[in-house]
């Protein structure tokens, strides 16, 4: 599955959003709640300053008494009081709203935080169980960008936005309220006129999740540059491929901005058209209004409410508008985190795995066929079998099929017909678990992570005593490398072990494998990067690693080739001879024969 073909095709399947988002807001539910109910009267509170401008002009200015009964209490106060306690109340709700509002931000951040991890960590779960081809078809810049960045894009911003539109709604409720008391004639044209305002954000739907698209391809061709650029410093040195790169990246950057400002140009006149609609509301409220003070049905007083939350209300429509805008860019964000966890690996569990224990009799490949894409063949009708503690060496063409053939005995790929098997069990029955863990791989360019050698190592068992780790050291023949680095085992190696030589790194992936024990090792051309000195010593430390185990070598190198029971020459797919050196040289004008005796030219001239 490419990942820059999928389209968020669900990011307006509202109920189907929710629906899959469900599982992981649910533990949040009761703090989600928590900053709902504090986001009523926060955004409720926004009413209270235009509510008491009514009551301020229609006693306080005019200097007349205000008295009512509330409860069967007679309440009385005068002009001269309500000039204090007015002003003193609008002070203590602000006071008390910023505390609603700092406690429910709060709330927001932390369950959004929440959330984003939860995602994060049930996207890479599901990513690090991935099959190799998905990584074949994907850049790594896609892959960074769809499970590091949308999670947070979706998440972040959905609980943000969703909060602004509840705090936002609440707000503009209680000052629909407050017009609806000081003229509910006034409140109908407002509330019409307002509606009128706020239309224009549902029109760019569409543009929005196209240019979120558009924006997260770019992404992740961007990150794929820069992580090329620093994986390939060398080469891009080497070859003068600097004004490449920044070529690459800056039409990269630009097709970003191109993106985004076709869509703020569709944006940012909602703006305007916003205010052009709400001033000719308030043209015809201005009209309407003194008409209705002259008529006696409304108080200036009360004109002076209705004008207020009129006014005060045009930011929350307008706060309300924008985060619909932008909770469109979240569902497209949503959507696209959401297709990820309908990724499956191709390289299914057996429903009821035959758990591995060994390897006891033969590995046997019956009318092996592959393909990596349909219809194009890589390994056509292989018939081989390969006894217990043999060492199989496969020689032939380049791009013959020699590592894909390695490569289906771990199950990084499914075989298309016929079958693997090992003792008898096809690869496809026994649990990957299990399967992986007897076999111990050693590639031609080994990755080392960031850590220490000691950690690097363990990895081929973990829970490795000090002793065994010793030994594999020793075996490895790393004593000498270690010993001659200020921290040993426990020396830093820096991101893919570059502080390391390449010889080095070949023996600390050898080491790791000799440390797992696994009955089965494949060697992937595990010496061909390094010059014949550094051959040597790793060449040593694979002839222990090779002991009472099944090999299979993919080798050009003839000392490894000569020392193997049995060589297998692939070509184009096919297995075209098989036996022992002596054996095959013997074939007059044999495949085995012409590659060996061009290697044999290519030494001789070293």
């Amino acid at each position: 599955m490419k990942l820059e073909d999928t389209t968020a095709k669900k990011s307006f399947a509202y109920s189907w959003l929710i629906k899959r988002m469900f599982p992981f807001v649910k533990p949040y539910i009761p703090r989600i709640i928590i900053g709902f109910l504090i986001a009523l009267p926060l955004g409720l509170l926004d009413g209270v300053t235009a509510f008491v401008l009514k009551p301020y002009m229609d006693y306080v200015i005019s200097g007349d008494d205000l008295a009512f009964t509330f409860l069967g209490i007679d309440f009385s106060f005068t002009s001269l009081q309500l000039a204090f306690i007015i002003p003193f109340c609008v002070v203590a709700f602000t006071a008390f709203q910023g505390l609603l509002q700092y406690i429910n931000q709060y709330i927001c951040i932390w369950t959004s935080q929440r959330i984003t991890n939860d995602i994060k960590m049930a996207l890479f779960e599901n990513l690090i169980g991935m099959h190799p081809k998905f990584f074949d078809e994907n850049s790594s810049g896609v892959i960074i960008s769809r499970y590091m960045n949308d999670p947070v894009t979706a998440s972040t911003s959905f609980v943000d936005q969703l909060k602004t539109i509840v705090t936002t709604a609440c707000s503009a409720i209680g000052l629909i309220a407050v017009m609806l008391y000081s003229s509910w004639q006034l409140a109908i044209v407002g509330v019409l006129v307002l509606v009128c305002a706020f239309l224009p954000a549902s029109l760019l739907r569409k543009r929005i999740k196209r240019a979120s698209n558009q924006n997260m391809v770019i992404g992740g061709q961007l990150t794929t540059n820069v992580n090329e650029t620093y994986s390939g410093n060398k080469v891009m040195a080497a070859y003068n491929l600097q004004g490449r790169q920044n070529k690459l990246f800056k039409q990269l950057t630009w097709d970003s901005f191109r993106v985004n400002i076709s869509l703020s140009k569709r944006l940012i006149w909602l703006s305007p058209v916003m205010h052009l609609i709400s001033s000719v509301g308030v043209a015809i409220i201005l009209g309407f209004g003194t008409y209705l003070i002259n008529k006696g049905t409304l108080t200036s007083g009360g004109f002076a409410s209705f004008l207020a939350s009129l006014l005060l209300l045009y930011k929350p429509i307008k706060s309300l508008s924008h985060a619909i805008t932008n909770i469109q860019t979240t569902f497209v964000a949503l959507s696209r985190v959401l297709e990820l966890f309908d990724c499956k690996s191709e390289i299914a569990e057996s429903p009821n795995p035959v758990t591995m224990s060994g390897l006891k009799e033969a590995v046997t490949f019956e009318n092996l066929c592959f393909e990596y894409e349909d219809g194009h063949e890589v390994l056509h009708n292989i018939n081989l079998r390969v006894p217990v503690n043999e060492t199989l060496a496969i020689v032939g063409n380049s791009g013959g099929g020699k590592s894909t053939l390695v490569n289906l005995l771990p199950r990084f790929y499914d075989i298309k017909s016929g079958s693997l098997k090992f003792d008898g069990v096809d690869v496809r029955d026994i649990s990957l678990r299990s399967l992986r863990e007897n076999i111990a791989i050693v590639f031609q360019d080994n990755f080392l992570f960031s850590g220490t050698i000691r950690e690097n190592i363990l990895m081929g068992k973990p829970n490795a005593s000090e002793e065994e780790l010793a030994e594999a050291v020793k075996s490895a023949h790393l004593t000498d490398t270690l010993a001659a680095l200020p921290n040993g085992l426990d020396t830093e190696i820096g991101e893919r072990g570059t502080t390391l030589s390449g010889g080095q790194r070949q023996r600390v992936a050898i080491a790791r494998a000799i440390l797992k024990n696994a009955p089965v090792i494949i060697l992937d051309e595990a010496t061909s990067a390094l010059d014949n000195e550094s051959e040597a010593v790793v060449q040593k430390a694979m002839d222990n690693l090779m002991k009472n185990r099944t090999v299979f070598i993919i080798a050009h190198r003839l000392s490894t080739i000569r020392n193997a029971d049995r060589i297998a020459v692939i070509n184009n797919g096919s297995l075209v001879e098989l036996g022992k050196h002596d054996e095959l040289l013997s074939i007059e004008n044999g495949q085995y024969k012409e590659l060996y005796e061009l290697s044999y030219r290519q030494q001789q001239k070293q």
